[in-house]
């Protein structure tokens, strides 16, 4: 990965950990999360003539992306009823990382060099020590595990999704405007028992509209860098957005920054250029 590709990843793993960090933060998640997704839809359907739409040999990612989006989302927000953002959030990222290598090696071919193996490993953990941090302050629900377990199963298979259908798209433009605006319709669908997808929006607009444009623009950033770059290497830098997802809650939640935190965000650092190296 060049250093460009390093910075966009870096650049999404931020604008990603923010808007789910300001979901979270809002009084009824589950609507915040929908009218971000629809904010997000009608952000990008005037791009649509620009972008035109993807190829045939990119729409089933796309039906497979939206299904695997709708099954994380949903146990993200169940997970965080249960055990919270600290431990949820890091943990299915965790997940998804380990779960990547993998799965890319199966259906994409090859494996990432040993450097790039490192890294992911060292990022992993990293998000397990955040993980750990919030844990042993009290009981995990086996339930939540069981949530969090598929909140990270749905995001290791999105990401391939993602990373094969912009490949099969040849544009992350039309590949990303298309998903989101899929990923609102299902989103609407699964919470259609809170009424119309316009009633969503009540009371949500400022949380929605900048956790929005946070999240169209780092997904089209991520979606670039996996147009041409390796798939795992550069999903374990974006989900370094839990590591970024702490730091806002310390700087602006006035959340402690504990040792363990600290060295979690260190482990984090030492793992970028081990990822461009690989």
């Amino acid at each position: 990965m060049d250093a460009t590709d390093v910075a966009a990843a870096l650049l999404s793993a931020v604008l990603h950990a923010g808007w789910n960090a300001a979901v979270k933060a809002g009084r009824d998640p589950p609507r915040a999360m929908t009218a971000q997704m629809l904010l997000s839809a009608l952000f990008v359907l005037p791009c649509l003539p620009w972008s035109g739409l993807p190829p045939l040999a990119a729409w089933p990612w796309i039906v497979a992306s939206t299904l695997m989006s709708v099954v994380t989302v949903s146990a993200l927000l169940r997970a965080y009823e249960l055990a919270g953002f600290g431990l949820v959030y890091p943990v299915a990222r965790a997940i998804a990382v380990v779960l990547v290598v993998p799965l890319v090696a199966l259906f994409a071919g090859g494996w990432p060099g040993p450097a790039a193996l490192g890294g992911i490993a060292v990022i992993a953990l990293s998000l397990a020590m955040l993980a750990w941090d919030t844990a042993r302050e009290r009981a995990i629900p086996l339930q939540a595990l069981a949530w969090i377990l598929a909140a990270g199963l749905g995001a290791a298979g999105y990401i391939l999704c993602d990373a094969q259908g912009v490949r099969a798209a040849g544009s992350p433009w039309a590949y990303g405007f298309v998903v989101s605006i899929t990923n609102a319709a299902a989103m609407c669908w699964r919470q259609r028992h809170n009424g119309a997808p316009w009633m969503q929006l009540q009371g949500q607009w400022s949380v929605a509209v900048p956790a929005a444009v946070a999240s169209v623009a780092s997904y089209l950033l991520i979606l670039w860098v996996w147009g041409h770059a390796p798939i795992a290497p550069a999903a374990a830098l974006r989900d370094t957005s839990a590591v970024f997802a702490i730091l806002i809650a310390v700087l602006w939640l006035k959340e402690p920054f504990t040792r363990t935190r600290i060295l979690a965000v260190l482990l984090a650092a030492a793992a970028v250029p081990l990822l461009r190296l690989g």
